[in-house]
């Protein structure tokens, strides 16, 4: 097959991105495809006449990737560097390739690779692409609405409200929250701008720093406890994998800084505790009209009992991310799991 692996972009998770689609690009190339890593911002400035070519040149576009690094990415700086127009999302040549492909492969994180937006515009294009479709992705990637639909599915989330930046002297009292809190980002991800708050100064310090990235944020009620996630790909739902910081929590420099947490798949929890997270990412995979393949986010308090966060539609795909690890703790391998998530994506998503 021919297969673009878009990604980079714009969001606050360029780098992991990039470091995602990396694997996926050399892995899918090792299967024996015509693989080409794209950045979809900087594009690939190229003769038109000759882009076909491009599926097959040496390189395969992996030296747009490199090591992620423990800090978020300038995004100002690379914008910057970008000639021409950098308020366009679509780099030089993005749309025509992407056309070109059998399908494209998502390796985007964030922003407006994972919002919808981008779906939406393929769907319009014409152009087939791996994982949920433009809903799905919207509403699980705003996760003030996600939370919402959530309770209404039964899928137990922590207790919390979603405020506008114009709501910003809102106290705690008049949320129905008290002290300690979450304030994070409405649709960021990586936990980048999530903060814990213990005292009203902290909260106050939180929200501000929360409102750089949007102008929405969450706030719910700090759960003390065990980090997990349990990934879904097809009709298979994998096995749950703890997360073990040695920080506070699962921030983004104990995602990607070497070291930085210990992960354990299959987790080390009763049977009957991850039957019900299992259940819990079904459940809330349907409820969120999502596809394909996704990876939900969990707490256990000291109880047992468990609190859905999130579900991430495009998850981390470096052959050391959570989505893979948990793939292999039931024997399938990286370059197979990557294959199986293009496989369904045509089966249930562009069926000849």
């Amino acid at each position: 097959m021919k297969i673009i692996v878009l990604a980079g972009g714009l969001s606050t998770e360029r780098d992991v991105s990039l470091v995602s689609g990396a694997g996926i690009c050399k892995t899918l190339l090792a299967k024996g495809h015509e693989v080409f890593l794209l950045d979809v911002f900087m594009g690939f400035p190229y003769d038109k006449d000759k882009l076909e070519k491009v599926f097959t040149l040496p390189g395969h576009g992996l030296d747009a990737a490199f090591n992620i690094r423990t800090e978020e990415p300038d995004l100002e700086a690379v914008k910057a560097s970008r000639a021409g127009d950098a308020n366009c999302f679509f780099g030089p040549n993005v749309i025509e390739l992407c056309r070109m492909a059998d399908i494209t492969f998502l390796g985007l994180h964030g922003g407006e690779g994972e919002n919808g937006k981008l779906q939406a515009a393929f769907d319009l294009l014409g152009i087939r692409y791996t994982g949920s479709g433009s809903l799905g992705c919207a509403v699980a990637m705003h996760k003030g609405v996600s939370r919402q639909i959530f309770q209404k599915s039964g899928v137990i989330t922590p207790p919390g409200v979603c405020i506008h930046r114009n709501k910003l002297n809102k106290s705690l009292d008049d949320l129905g929250l008290s002290l300690p809190v979450v304030v994070k980002p409405c649709c960021g991800g990586s936990s980048i701008g999530v903060y814990i708050a213990n005292t009203n100064e902290e909260y106050e310090r939180a929200l501000e720093q929360s409102f750089r990235y949007e102008d929405e944020v969450v706030i719910e009620k700090y759960i003390k406890g065990r980090e997990f996630s349990c990934g879904i790909v097809g009709d298979f739902i994998l096995p749950p994998i703890e997360m073990i910081p040695k920080g506070e929590f699962f921030d983004y420099a104990c995602k990607y800084q070497t070291d930085a947490t210990l992960e354990v798949c299959p987790a080390d929890i009763s049977q009957d505790t991850a039957s019900r997270m299992q259940e819990q990412t079904l459940r809330a995979f349907h409820a969120l009209k999502l596809a394909v393949y996704a990876r939900a986010d969990f707490l256990m308090d000291e109880n047992e009992n468990l609190y859905c966060l999130e579900v991430n539609t495009l998850p981390g795909m470096t052959e050391a991310s959570l989505l893979p690890k948990e793939a292999k703790a039931v024997g399938i391998e990286y370059g197979d799991l990557c294959e199986r998530i293009i496989r369904e994506t045509l089966q249930e998503r562009y069926p000849s």
